[in-house]
């Protein structure tokens, strides 16, 4: 099984010439035979170049530390970050 949790795309401007915009797309997947547990997957890859990009499996612990790192980051900006 695997299951749409959300998916975007970055703010960065689309006409930057030394940066890509890019889609993220999060999802849960229960049917990653080599994981033996459900795993977070989370996908990047550069807008207009879809199967192209890449793909990790995040168990519970490191898809957890991903989310502190994102908190971490948005504390360092000046944004509340809700517990």
């Amino acid at each position: 099984m695997k299951k749409l949790a959300d998916y975007g795309i970055d703010d960065h401007p689309a006409d930057d010439p030394e940066r890509v915009q890019v889609t993220w797309i999060v999802a849960v997947l229960d049917d990653c035979e080599e994981c033996e547990d459900p795993r977070i997957e989370l996908t990047v890859e550069e807008v207009g170049k879809q199967g192209a990009g890449l793909v990790g499996h995040l168990s519970p612990s490191t898809a957890r530390r991903l989310r502190a790192a994102l908190a971490t980051a948005l504390r360092e900006i000046g944004e509340d970050v809700d517990p």
